[in-house]
């Protein structure tokens, strides 16, 4: 009878070590399965994300182009902020209440802005600093010290900071520009500002983070001499937070002796290629940066010795200054070579209109420069082939441009920021 008993109870034991033995075979052989089936479903989530996120990039361009608006419209003043001390964002909605078109992160604003004193319309651009909205659009102006009472810089970005306030009517143009960063791409990016350059990479990152996690890997490199002139500092160490893509670098020049190295910024010194090398796994990247003219030739000129090809190098440019000279190819002739010295260095050009012929010569600069020094009055905006306000028509001749005008000229028309004289020239001015 005991041993009856006892023999049950062992093939009962056996039974259910026998029924164990069979659920981890079970597991075992439906466990590669079924990892394999959640690697496929992921695959396929990011699959359908990548999508979504192109499709939304395209929606955007696509509406974008279609909502936009010829000449000038007029916006609200909804909103100033005052970021730190010298710099102020403000914040714009449309007049007539439609709703905003989207724009391509990194454009900027064109302002036609009447200035109490000033008899003549001002017109200045401004980089929008954040993500497309369909509400609002946001620009960020940093003070510069002002000049005399004349146009001379200081004069718009005060009246900004100072006399424009919530509720003034202010007319703008569509967004506009050829720095930007395209949100449908994927390849690794590098975003480089100093100072208030900081704006249309700003844009750029809001923009990657807006939809989710930043798709593709993603560097920011901000140059200021210390934290007062950060005033993006909090929200982009919490965007780095967030976004394992995201690196965020502070380089500051001359930082407080409160500010401490690893807590309020990251490196004290300059932004330099230098910097890249030692933190950057290689030189493969698109690299878009906007800063001061100093800034803007150094890091140009440090990214091409390292081999990055200029088609990666991207950038923002307002005013002749701020424009990187690239070095003439090798083997290229002198200016001038193979022609006579006066036909190589000065030509006549006439500003019809104004009834003035002047002489231009290599030293002079652009058309723009030229009329301004013998006082024929022509708009302008960018000073940079950016915005188009300088727009003038060509009666005869040809204007040659010391860089590709990012707003393409209609035909018969010349940007006089960026032009210079082909040879005999007559202008509508």
């Amino acid at each position: 009878m005991h041993l009856g008993a006892n023999l049950i109870q062992w093939l009962g034991v056996g039974i259910v070590a026998l029924m164990g033995l069979q659920a981890v075979a079970l597991f075992v052989s439906t466990a590669p399965r079924l990892a394999s089936q959640r690697r496929q479903q992921r695959i396929a989530e990011e699959i359908l994300e990548e999508q979504l996120r192109t499709a939304r990039a395209r929606r955007v361009i696509r509406e974008g182009t279609s909502q936009s608006w010829n000449g000038w419209r007029k916006f609200r003043v909804e909103r100033k902020v005052l970021e730190c001390s010298d710099v102020v964002s403000i914040y714009l909605t449309p007049h007539d209440r439609k709703r905003l078109p989207a724009f391509e992160p990194g454009q900027f604003l064109t302002f036609q802005l009447r200035i109490p004193g000033i008899a003549q319309p001002v017109v200045r651009c401004y980089s929008l600093s954040d993500a497309p909205a369909e509400d609002c659009y946001r620009i960020s102006v940093k003070r510069v010290p002002a000049a005399k009472a004349d146009l001379k810089p200081g004069v718009v970005s005060n009246y900004f900071h100072d006399q424009l306030q919530e509720g003034d009517i202010v007319d703008v143009k569509a967004p506009a520009g050829a720095f930007y960063l395209d949100l449908a791409n994927r390849t690794p990016i590098v975003l480089i500002a100093g100072g208030i350059g900081i704006t249309p990479v700003l844009s750029m990152v809001n923009a990657l983070a807006r939809d989710g996690p930043i798709p593709r890997e993603t560097w920011f490199f901000l140059g200021a001499r210390s934290g007062e002139e950060n005033f993006a500092r909090e929200h982009l160490r919490k965007l780095a937070a967030r976004h394992e893509n995201l690196k965020v670098h502070f380089c500051y020049s001359a930082p407080s002796a409160q500010e401490k190295q690893g807590v309020d910024f990251d490196h004290a010194c300059r932004v330099s290629t230098e910097l890249f090398k030692k933190l950057l796994p290689s030189n493969n990247y698109e690299y878009y940066l906007c800063g001061p003219p100093a800034f803007m030739e150094s890091l140009t000129s440090g990214l091409r010795e390292w081999g990055v090809p200029d088609s990666c190098v991207h950038f923002e440019a307002f005013g002749p200054a701020s424009v990187p000279a690239k070095p003439a190819a090798a083997g290229a002739p002198a200016p001038g070579a193979g022609q006579p010295a006066e036909a190589a260095t000065s030509h006549r050009v006439t500003f019809a209109r104004s009834g003035k012929e002047l002489r231009w010569g290599g030293g002079v600069g652009n058309l723009l420069e030229l009329a301004e020094k013998n006082g024929v009055n022509l708009p302008s905006g960018c000073r940079s082939g950016n915005c188009g306000t300088c727009l003038t028509a060509v009666r005869s001749g040809k204007v040659e441009y010391n860089k590709p005008p990012s707003c393409q000229p209609e035909a018969g028309s010349c940007l006089t920021c960026i032009g210079v004289p082909a040879g005999e020239l007559v202008l509508d001015a």
